[in-house]
């Protein structure tokens, strides 16, 4: 039995005076859920490749819209893990733009007379900056097209549009509609179907990589939940997540993940692997645990690599976690521990968050835990809830 299922066996009594109702089931239930988010998706197809063609992606490349991928939060880290695979596979420019920032700044985001498809990502649909973005930008610039995907179908971002040909809206099975305060499983729901909609031209290419990605998050699952557990036992107090590409969105997730979880008590940080040198590996130290999610491109793996081993060389962490797409790529000598799914055969960086980010929840899920908080509810003061609250919106 892995560290995750001893939690999940618990008698419900003692999950609820632990806080432990939600989360670890919403973690634990994510590599059976994306095969339901993928048919979800599948049966409504034909209506999202009507409406992209009417948002201008069936015309020539050099001619289709300007993509932003919309959200605030863990929801804009979705956009920003998925920016690379729909770039290349629409072939168009695709940016992923924080909804905090078009609510202060959408004048200055958005050119004039440039053609534009934002696709908002939100899994309450209900988020002050969400829905006033959403609604400013239909009044200021109707020309726009929208794609919601939320995992609320009472969200405000999907009931106030009904009936607006401009908006199209895919609301994922409500259990993937995280009860706990941390999104993990309407995450990585939501990049699973976001990856479905990169493919919406030929869906079937999509699902082998689909299949992959089902195996290797639960073969993950145990391997990252008894290495968080472990992990959790020592005395660190800052955390450092580095990934590139695709994969660097996946590290700013987790270490929001880690740093929601502990209520701030486990600071973190998140950078590329060449950025970190430009003056945030000044903030590493002894009581640092630093995580690399290596890469499976060779030529980008050797700067992570290298990134492994200087910090080895100078001890500027107490240890180093390597996360990578297959275990054969994962064992080497750079880091103490490894974690991988089984296998030998590792799925694209692009494809990879919706399985990398498992270890960052389990990491936050079990260092919740060592600071004795409640992972449903781990802001003893109300800093932050499941929802974001007392958003004042100005004209």
């Amino acid at each position: 039995m892995n560290a995750l299922s001893e939690l999940l066996k618990l008698p419900d009594g003692e999950k609820k005076t632990r806080g432990l109702v939600h989360t670890p089931a919403e973690i634990a239930q994510q590599p059976e859920t994306w095969q339901t988010t993928f048919d979800l998706f599948k049966s409504r197809c034909p209506e999202v490749g009507d409406f992209l063609t009417s948002a201008g992606l069936a015309v020539d490349p050099r001619l289709r819209p300007t993509v932003f991928l919309v959200g605030a939060g863990t929801s804009d880290y979705i956009g920003q893990s998925l920016a690379y695979l729909f770039r290349k596979a629409w072939l168009c420019e695709v940016i992923a733009v924080p909804s905090t920032d078009l609510l202060t700044h959408m004048d200055e985001i958005c050119a004039p007379e440039r053609k534009y498809l934002w696709i908002s990502f939100s899994r309450s649909g209900d988020s002050a900056e969400g829905v006033a973005v959403l609604e400013r930008a239909c009044k200021r610039r109707p020309d726009i097209y929208h794609l919601v995907i939320s995992c609320n179908a009472n969200g405000r971002m999907i009931r106030a549009n009904i009936g607006n040909p401009q908006v199209f809206s895919i609301c994922l099975d409500d259990a993937v509609n995280d009860r706990g305060l941390a999104m993990t499983s309407s995450f990585s729901n939501m990049v699973v179907c976001g990856q479905c909609l990169a493919h919406a031209d030929d869906l079937k290419r999509y699902e082998p990589v689909l299949l992959q990605l089902i195996d290797a998050g639960k073969t993950l699952l145990p391997i990252a939940a008894d290495c968080a557990a472990a992990l959790a036992k020592e005395p660190y107090t800052k955390a450092c997540f580095v990934g590139s590409g695709p994969l660097r969105a996946v590290a700013r997730e987790s270490a929001l993940k880690l740093l929601e979880l502990t209520a701030g008590r486990t600071v973190t940080m998140s950078e590329s692997a060449l950025g970190l040198r430009h003056g945030p590996m000044a903030a590493l130290g002894e009581d640092t645990l630093f995580v690399c999610f290596l890469s499976g491109n060779r030529r980008v793996q050797q700067y992570e690599r290298d990134l492994l081993q200087e910090i080895g060389q100078k001890r500027l962490a107490r240890t180093r976690v390597v996360v990578a797409g297959s275990a054969e790529s994962a064992m080497d000598s750079l880091a103490e521990h490894f974690v991988a799914p089984a296998g030998s055969v590792a799925v694209a960086d692009e494809y990879r968050a919706a399985v990398d980010v498992i270890f960052g929840q389990t990491l936050g899920l079990f260092f919740s835990l060592r600071w004795k908080l409640r992972p449903d509810c781990p802001s003893p003061n109300g800093a932050i809830s499941r929802v974001v609250q007392n958003v004042g919106i100005h004209s």
